[in-house]
């Protein structure tokens, strides 16, 4: 797998963008649920939604296409991302082109909740590599 998968919870990791021969290993590592926050044609080449979902299906996966990008998340997102996490069977793995998207996200989810700082959050993320600092634009919301 040439993907790194960063843990973020138990039940989440995020990672950066992954091919098809990805799936069968996401499979094996026992995520029973894939998020693409990666818009399709974000990048030349990169693997489609409908590409991925037909291989995470088939490999018993459940698949979910949520795309954004850091300035285009609004409230609408966060709370379908949010409804995705909760209503996941097992483990979830979330990717986007570099993980940082699918993190903000989650973050969000966690500020949305009452669940952590703006400043908590961004530390956590810089402490795994996603520099979040557009999740300041969802402090008192």
């Amino acid at each position: 797998m040439h993907t790194k998968i960063v843990p973020v919870t138990e039940t989440l990791a995020v990672a950066s963008q992954i091919d098809l021969e990805d799936i069968a290993e996401i499979a094996r590592l026992g995520y029973r649920t894939l998020i693409n926050n990666r818009p399709d044609g974000e990048e030349p080449g990169q693997l489609t939604a409908d590409e991925a979902r037909k291989k995470a299906e088939a490999a018993g996966i459940a698949y979910h296409y949520l795309p954004f990008t850091a300035a285009t998340l609004t409230e609408v997102e966060i709370a379908a991302f949010d409804t995705l996490l909760q209503d996941a069977d097992g483990p979830v793995l979330a990717h986007c082109r570099s993980g940082t998207r699918c993190f903000l996200v989650w973050a969000a989810t966690k500020l949305r909740a009452g669940a952590g700082s703006v400043d908590g959050l961004i530390a956590q993320g810089a402490e795994l590599g996603f520099e979040i600092s557009a999740l300041k634009r969802f402090a008192g919301k």
